[in-house]
């Protein structure tokens, strides 16, 4: 038993050097690449919930078993969307921004397991979207320094931008918040979401790409929680908000490009393309759907997946379209990221990521 807890310390130290070695692109030390900066949630966190004190971590096993052999604080047996995205775009796995000694030269990843756009949002067991945005800021002003004011605004301006953020911010608002309708709350969320594109923007960010929230009333934790005469169907109630904040985040992102010189972006449908695979597994290579593949309950939607909660986990975790009750498994990030990357309308638009990495910015 000491012997195995001297082995997982052991590879959580080395683990962030290991990442750098085995990921390093055959470009890497070429002068101002085009970078990447993650925003966001759980879907995009490498591991910024492991360096400071929260109950919303997942450092432990069996997280990472497929890819990585070690678990990293990603909420999947492997990759995340971003590592993929990375891979894609020729750089290296972005580190997170709490990894001590970290270099900027291909960006930095702020994501939080749990954050929302909204300050409220889990808060005090987060980094949330401004305090995200704060630690970006002090990135700009380390390259500043670094490169001097144009090179770092260049560095910046060409640089790519992604945001998994918003669905936090919905978790417990199946009604509307006291004092609040639900349209008022999701300008709210959409409100904070687009003032720190805005104060990314002003320190030189130009290309954005975004996701739009997903049905999670289909996710097997919903399905847990469903009542037994109900079990196994969709909670319509949580799909609501998230809707109206679908529609409302594209006619904002189109307000923006209008009114930001220089702003472009890309908005994924990713609540299409999730509930796509959700309602038709096979022809997307997934054998289960409903149930996840680590977790405990009906549809392994209740308790937690590894450390001191009881779990069952299967044997092979790319035939699930969900890895934990509420996460992805890393052949959905794959095919999700690939979409991101290379799809078209009406799923991706007016860019898709290969598109907006080559765009010259003004």
């Amino acid at each position: 038993m000491a012997t195995t807890w001297f082995y997982i310390y052991f590879l959580a130290l080395i683990s962030p050097i290991l990442l750098i070695i085995l990921n390093l692109p055959s470009s890497f030390g070429e002068k101002n690449p085009t970078s990447l900066f993650i925003f966001g949630d759980s879907l995009y966190d490498a591991g910024n919930n492991n360096y400071f004190l929260t109950p919303l971590r997942v450092n432990h096993w069996p997280y990472g078993e497929t890819y990585f052999h070690f678990p990293t604080g990603r909420t999947s047996n492997g990759r995340l969307i971003p590592d993929f995205i990375a891979e894609y775009a020729k750089l290296p796995l972005i580190p997170p921004c709490l990894q001590p000694g970290i270099s900027y030269n291909y960006g930095v990843n702020f994501a939080s397991l749990g954050a929302g756009a909204l300050q409220e949002t889990n808060k005090g067991s987060v980094i949330s979207l401004n305090i995200q945005l704060s630690y970006f800021k002090n990135v700009e002003k380390n390259l500043r320094h670094k490169l001097g004011g144009e090179e770092a605004k260049r560095f910046l301006s060409k640089a790519v931008y992604i945001f998994s953020i918003g669905t936090n911010d919905y978790n417990s608002k199946t009604t509307p918040i006291p004092f609040h309708s639900q349209e008022e709350y999701v300008g709210m969320v959409i409100g904070n979401l687009t003032n720190v594109i805005k104060g990314i923007y002003n320190k030189g960010g130009r290309k954005f790409g975004i996701l739009n929230l997903v049905a999670k009333g289909c996710f097997p934790v919903a399905r847990a929680l469903r009542s037994a005469g109900s079990e196994g169907s969709c909670m319509d109630e949580f799909s609501t908000a998230r809707k109206l904040h679908n529609t409302a985040l594209s006619k904002v992102l189109v307000e923006l490009e209008r009114q930001l010189k220089g702003f472009k972006y890309s908005e994924t449908d990713f609540y299409t393309a999730f509930s796509e695979r959700i309602n038709n597994p096979s022809k997307y290579g997934f054998k289960e759907a409903k149930t996840a593949c680590c977790g405990s309950g009906p549809y392994r939607g209740l308790g937690g997946c590894g450390g001191n909660n009881k779990y069952e986990l299967c044997d092979t975790p790319d035939d699930y379209l969900f890895f934990d009750p509420a996460h992805p498994s890393e052949k959905a990030n794959e095919q999700f990221a690939k979409l991101m990357w290379s799809g078209n309308s009406p799923l991706i638009w007016p860019y898709n990521l290969k598109t907006l990495f080559e765009l010259q910015t003004q």
